[in-house]
């Protein structure tokens, strides 16, 4: 039993309505430490002076450890109980808001990175522990309508989204007409706020026991629905980020026998669980493992990176029209905050999967249009795949919980885990390589360039390129500045001249990272397949069905009109 035992999922309403509301400033919080560090991405990168794949790097130091505390604390959150997972994210959360306006004010540019790198491992670990008790809570508070209530619960993050890009842009107009520029450490040391609100709100409530818990099921079992599949996953994942980190991102650097040392400790994660569990895990949940990963990437690596992304679009929408780069993730979050209310209706109407496989549709639409949309294009596009990107988390954690209930807290923020862990390890440096790569094709491209610049490309390659690797297994050419810049100054013959080259490099390199979303509609195109599969194979079962736990094997199911019960014996 829980360190809450004594509280139950038929608590008082109002005890429930001041927890769930509180889950939801909790996850505001997390949307707040997103759009704070990655609203600075390309700030971060002109002061530490990083290439694109680096700058994913940085981004992705924010994601993947959420995986750490996710799937951690899940493993014994039954145990010690929601509160602690709670607390843990409050010092978290405080703690990065302390070092990130720290690192602004530092004199030592190294320190100061250091500051946001560590910081940023932290911040990320509290983003896990809020996921790692909210999700649970509220799928055992609601356990007759999941994927209505976590679609709710899930408003949350893009109200974070969207407070957070409203004060961003508000920041960034004050400064257009002031003589000083607002401090950085501003945009990220807000956060604060809504730390100290749902620390304050959730502090003294009591939390329910578990749906697993309650049904009796045991804690083997739990991990059981997980398997040797889902720890293979995560062992291959953890592999990678422990190389990359341990390298300080260059795995070349590393001995073959520290490499070997990494592969131990994931083949030894996967050893473990099997001796443990003795079990493959629940083929459902590991095909939903499978489609989490690009759909992470799809929506929070997208997420990230689409306001450094489009501040190339701005060249090119008519003067006089207000446009800021953080507008269409501010316009595509609030078009999540509206919807994910009205999830109850949409899932009784087409079910979850259906809902899920409609949203990719529009999803590979919205990011095939917006990776050539201009001026108003752009709005039309954005608002599809706003629509598109809303329903894919919360919906994809509904489905989770109703097919594996038997795995409990594990199974529902395992996947949610492993989702942020491949976003964080492969998604942000991939999406940056991306735009590495549009960036090249671009300056082969620019028969202006091309003509001032002589030695730019021979054999319709860019030349001023180095190789790099990413995460061990990314291998790509990055642009070498240094080359570039050098190429630039010799050929000019005049500083005025080498200033406008420079300029128009810049313009040419800003206005392609755009062209990296179209690569991008991949991932939706993979999720609609694996979801049209699911569909056909429900089908062929009579229709979707969600599994409920409970102690008597004799309860009928009830017909599903979004969300139909089925006992698990």
């Amino acid at each position: 039993m829980s360190a809450e035992g004594s509280s139950t999922a038929a608590a008082k309403p109002s005890h429930n309505q001041v927890l769930f509301w509180g889950c939801f400033i909790a996850l505001i919080t997390t949307s707040f430490a997103f759009v704070g560090r990655l609203s600075l991405l390309n700030v971060w990168a002109a002061e530490f002076s990083l290439d694109p794949a680096e700058t994913g790097r940085l981004a992705g130091i924010g994601i993947w450890p959420f995986a750490v505390s996710i799937i951690g604390f899940s493993l014994f959150i039954d145990r010690i109980g929601y509160k602690t997972a709670m607390i843990v994210a409050f010092i978290g959360h405080l703690t990065w808001t302390v070092m990130a306006v720290t690192a602004y004010y530092v004199e030592d540019k190294e320190v100061g990175f250091q500051l946001l790198y560590w910081g940023s491992l932290i911040v990320s670990l509290a983003n896990g522990s809020v996921e790692a008790f909210i999700n649970p809570v509220v799928a055992t508070m609601f356990s007759d309508a999941k994927t209505k209530w976590l679609n709710i619960l899930h408003a949350g993050w893009p109200a974070g989204l969207v407070v957070t890009g409203l004060f961003v842009m508000g920041v960034d107009a004050y400064d257009a007409g002031a003589e000083s520029v607002t401090p950085w450490a501003v945009k990220v040391g807000v956060i604060g706020l809504p730390t100290l609100i749902y620390f304050i709100m959730l502090i003294g409530q009591s939390f329910p026991e578990s749906e697993r818990v309650a049904a009796g099921v045991s804690y083997r079992d739990m991990l059981r629905e997980f398997g040797i599949g889902g720890a293979l996953v995560v062992g291959f994942l953890l592999t990678l980020q422990l190389m990359d980190f341990f390298s300080g991102g260059d795995t070349a650097t590393l001995a073959l026998w520290q490499k070997l040392m990494f592969i131990g400790i994931g083949v030894g994660v996967v050893a473990a669980f099997g001796a443990y569990t003795r079990s493959i895990g629940n083929p459902m949940l590991l095909f939903l493992i499978l489609i989490m990963m690009p759909l992470a990437t799809t929506e929070i690596g997208t997420d990230g990176w689409i306001t450094a992304i489009m501040e190339g679009a701005a060249e090119n929408i008519p003067e006089g029209v207000p446009f800021h780069p953080a507008m269409v993730l501010v316009y595509t979050s609030a078009i999540m905050l509206v919807l994910r209310f009205f999830a109850g209706p949409l899932v009784h109407l087409v079910s979850p999967l259906g809902l899920l496989a409609i949203s990719a549709i529009l999803a590979i639409g919205g990011l095939t249009w917006l990776s050539s949309a201009q001026a108003i294009g752009i709005l039309g596009a954005a608002t599809l795949y706003g629509v598109g990107k809303t329903f894919f988390w919360p919906t994809m954690l509904g489905v989770v919980s109703e097919q594996c209930p038997r795995g409990g807290a594990f199974t529902l923020n395992a996947i949610s885990g492993i989702g942020m862990l491949a976003v964080g390890t492969l998604g942000f440096p991939y999406i940056g390589i991306l735009q590495s790569d549009a960036q090249k094709s671009a300056l082969v491209a620019s028969e202006e360039l091309n003509e001032a610049l002589p030695g730019l490309v021979e054999n319709d390659k860019l030349q001023p390129v180095t190789p790099k690797a990413s995460y061990e297994v990314l291998k790509y050419t990055a642009i070498d500045d240094a080359a570039l810049t050098s190429l630039i100054e010799e050929e000019a013959g005049s500083a005025e001249a080498a200033t406008e080259l420079k300029e128009k490099v810049k313009s040419v390199r800003d206005r392609s990272n755009q062209k990296a979303l179209l690569t991008m509609a991949a991932f939706p195109t993979f999720m609609l397949v694996c979801y049209l599969i699911l569909v056909i194979y429900f089908r062929t079962k009579g229709g979707y069905k969600a599994e409920v736990l409970t102690h008597d094997p004799g309860e009928k199911a009830d017909e599903f009109a979004g969300g139909v019960a089925a006992a698990v014996e």
